[in-house]
């Protein structure tokens, strides 16, 4: 029987409302382990007496592994069958989180968490090749609707779950958690998981692709190094800087290269020739590039200018959970009345004003008031996502989605990593040019500068004596002074994030569902 017939026939025996239970546990282990460890960098530096730099490889380890093994999955799964490669990669990733959890050194944490991105990797992937082929082409939207709350609401919980953890137990336990949960996906997917015709194993002439991995682990660990490392080494004032970016930008050259003349490739970049979803995995990359990127900088400003602890920095992006699930109830009331562009047309609208408003804060906001643009955040990013995902692979047959989302889903690791360090480059610059304009006000020809010196050394001077007071006085004005330019830079960065997302909406043009889905 021929492909073109297995794709048309094939539905799996159990009900795929039933099969998607492992799937969504996993993907939620996996996204929610991006950014539990977070809030907990300050507590795992101090336990293994390092920097707070130093720790964030805890954090990229994690994303340069499951970026490499994001493209092993199609040759895995050919190997070995879809539904057993699934399985391993569970078990990799729970043994891993065990070994997160009893490390007693740097090295020996962000080599257990490399293996855990390596196991976790392949899971996102799968199991949204998964949900789209066990589906009708007619209830993928409803699939990817409940696959777009795991993977929005995971890493929205996972600085809240990770900071409460944390301060009422300890950083382990983050990583523990994930051992029950574990073991529980690897039974059910035994039980419920099965292998379309297409997916299983095809051992014979199969090869792989060395040249094009190492061409991969170079590019990536490279630009995961430089993203990583690049605004605390002023970028390319920096010759090692410069050095690894060509590096980077060489091997990532030859490995698409390698891709497109290659016939046993790790990914297909055909794929990319479909108007729909070239288009469609360019947006998506975008807005996680500045979904990733407000969820880092929000809990950072929040603990830098408002001395927020890890608990209360996580919890305020609890109510883009709240806004994710408005987005559920608007997503199936508008599903049924207008078509999926517009949806995302609506939600990027959403997204986008979401940053004008944290693009307006000051520094007496609290967890009130910044509920409204998160709400914003959650629910538009559900309502762009939701329908993009299955939109940009509609036109993708069956057979190729495993490649499909693969390289989906690894230019949407990159675009995020990429987008949290140009974020936080940015709040950086735009500090510095604050500073330097405010500065200039800091003169004794500035009448309000002379009157609030003098108000706050005579406030000082029944303390100490009236030099010291003068210092103690000047100094505090500037402190403010540097404080209010963090917060400007803050405030610029989200209104590019407005505009960035703003201009996202006329792309949705070029994204067509196909005339004959059914």
């Amino acid at each position: 029987m021929s492909s073109n017939v297995d794709e048309i026939e094939w539905r799996p025996t159990i009900n795929p409302w039933l099969m998607v239970t492992p799937i969504m546990l996993a993907v939620f282990m996996f996204v929610l382990d991006e950014t539990i460890s977070n809030v907990a960098l300050t507590y795992i530096a101090g336990s293994m007496s390092v920097s707070l730099n130093e720790s964030t490889w805890v954090l990229t380890s994690y994303l340069t592994a499951s970026g490499i093994a994001i493209p092993l999955v199609t040759f895995m799964t050919k190997l070995l069958g879809r539904k057993n490669y699934f399985i391993i990669c569970l078990i990799i990733f729970t043994i891993s989180s065990f070994l997160c959890a009893i490390s007693k050194s740097m090295i020996a944490i962000v080599l257990a968490r490399f293996l855990q991105g390596l196991g976790g990797g392949g899971l996102l992937p799968m199991g949204q090749s998964i949900m789209l082929e066990s589906f009708p082409k007619k209830d993928r939207a409803k699939s990817m609707a409940i696959f777009g709350i795991v993977v929005i609401f995971a890493p929205l919980i996972g600085p809240v779950l990770g900071g409460w953890i944390t301060e009422n137990w300890s950083w382990p336990w983050i990583y523990l958690i994930n051992i029950p949960l574990g073991f529980l996906c690897v039974f059910l997917s035994k039980q419920l998981l099965e292998d379309p015709p297409y997916a299983k194993r095809h051992k014979e002439g199969l090869k792989f692709d060395y040249l094009g991995m190492i061409f991969l682990t170079v590019f990536l660990v490279c630009l995961q190094i430089v993203l990583d490392k690049g605004n605390d080494a002023d970028w390319f004032g920096a010759a090692w800087i410069c050095w690894l970016t060509a590096i980077a930008v060489i091997f990532a050259i030859l490995f698409f290269i390698s891709q497109l003349v290659n016939k046993d490739s790790l990914i297909d970049l055909s794929v990319l020739k479909d108007r729909t979803y070239f288009f469609g995995t360019l947006v998506q990359v975008i807005l996680m590039g500045v979904f990733l990127a407000s969820a880092a900088l929000l809990p950072s400003m929040l603990q830098n200018l408002l001395g927020y602890t890890a608990y209360l920095s996580g919890l305020s992006m609890g109510s883009r959970g709240i806004g994710s699930f408005i987005g559920v109830a608007l997503y199936l009331t508008l599903s049924r009345k207008i078509g999926d562009r517009r949806i995302a047309t609506i939600g990027l609208i959403l997204l986008g004003m979401g940053s004008v408003f944290f693009g307006d804060i000051n520094l007496q906001i609290n967890l009130t008031t910044i509920a409204l643009p998160n709400i914003l955040y959650g629910s538009g990013l559900f309502l762009a996502l939701t329908p993009l995902i299955p939109l940009s692979c509609s036109t993708i047959k069956n057979e190729a989605m495993t490649n499909a989302t693969g390289f989906q889903n690894l230019v949407k690791n990159i675009g995020g990593a990429i987008g949290t360090s140009v974020a936080t480059t940015m709040v950086s610059r735009f500090s510095q040019v604050h500073q330097m304009m405010l500065t200039r006000h800091l003169n004794f020809t500035n009448d309000t500068f002379v009157q609030q010196v003098g108000a706050l050394t005579g406030t000082f001077s029944g303390l100490t004596d009236f030099l010291t007071a003068d210092g103690m006085a000047q100094r505090q004005i500037y402190n403010q002074l540097v404080q209010q330019s963090h917060l400007w830079g803050y405030i610029d960065t989200f209104r590019w994030f407005a505009l960035a997302t703003f201009l996202l909406i006329p792309l949705l043009i070029f994204i067509k569902k196909p005339k004959a889905a059914n």
